[in-house]
């Protein structure tokens, strides 16, 4: 089966899935609403974690790093935001480049994903027109990255504008594979981040992990991994747990954020992070997760304090 018909078939699935998952739903909503066994939601999520917490024990006690994506923090000086963070257990920040990566370590942290090549998130490595520019820019900022032990550097699929997804892929391999003897050389990675295409990145190609694991598997570099972000496949797949327990050796780092709204981790959206974050100890992940939700909370930092304790586990 070729890789566009996989993913193709996944997609369908997916949909005859919500499709039924929809009517059950709505089936059991009234069954409840009638018996009038509704439960207090606050209290049962935070019974819930109460739970989780004591079954998880103390052999899984901080075993995930924390990192933070900068430009949810852009109003906030980087000196601060790495000083304050560093006080409640931040370790890194995401998405900074080579100018900025001299002052994070300054305060003893890292950047445990890079940026500072690339041509954003809509023209990328599926469109062969980019890939001189892309090469060049790579080719350069990969032994930058290795000099300030950068472990992972991101990349972006570009929009699809039409393309189906098997030309994609071939394409992306294409010109990745052209970068990756620089990156084993070097030993850092080149990351592809999952983004959805349905909310907040319309035609975005890599938006399904199923097609992010055939492009690791046509690249055929251990330096070619995913950025697996939870917000995002949320959105896009659901099923985050297994997901990740099946594909966990192709996935370098993750990113968080409330879903829907891309807001605080907290329990005031859908997902429940203290079970994901004990899923992606289990699996033997020892790279970083990345805070990515935006801040709606008056003090910014105190908001991302309590999403690291959310996952610290």
């Amino acid at each position: 089966m070729l890789a566009s018909q996989q993913v193709s078939l996944s997609f369908e699935n997916y949909k005859l899935y919500k499709m039924k998952f929809s009517k059950t739903r709505r089936d059991t909503i009234k069954k409840i609403m009638a018996s009038g066994s509704v439960l207090s939601l606050p209290g049962l999520l935070q019974n819930r974690l109460e739970a989780a917490n004591t079954a998880m024990g103390k052999e899984l006690s901080e075993k995930i790093n924390h990192s933070a994506c900068r430009w949810c923090y852009n109003d906030i000086p980087l000196e601060e935001l790495c000083e304050k963070g560093k006080a409640f257990g931040l370790q890194s920040i995401d998405l900074v480049g080579p100018k900025e990566w001299p002052i994070v370590q300054e305060y003893g942290l890292t950047c445990a994903m890079g940026n500072g090549a690339g041509m954003g998130i809509v023209r990328g490595w599926n469109n062969p027109v980019f890939h001189e520019k892309l090469i060049q820019d790579f080719m350069s900022l990969i032994p930058v990255a290795a000099k300030y032990k950068i472990p992972n550097i991101i990349v972006m699929s570009g929009n699809r504008d039409g393309m189906d997804d098997e030309t994609g892929l071939k394409n992306c391999a294409e010109g990745l594979k052209k970068i990756m003897s620089e990156a084993e050389k070097y030993k850092v990675n080149i990351v592809m981040e999952l983004l959805n295409s349905k909310i907040d990145h319309k035609d975005y190609m890599c938006d399904h992990t199923v097609w992010g694991v055939e492009l690791c598997n046509m690249v055929g570099s251990e330096n070619f991994k995913l950025l697996y972000d939870i917000y995002h496949m949320q959105i896009m797949e659901g099923d985050v747990i297994r997901t990740i327990k099946d594909n966990h050796q192709y996935i370098a780092h993750y990113h968080t954020g409330g879903v829907p709204g891309r807001h605080e981790i907290d329990d005031t959206q859908e997902l429940y992070y203290p079970a994901i974050m004990k899923a992606i100890v289990e699996t033997g992940f020892t790279g970083y997760v990345a805070q990515e939700f935006i801040p709606t909370w008056d003090d910014k930092l105190e908001a991302l304090e309590d999403g690291i304790k959310i996952c610290t586990v």
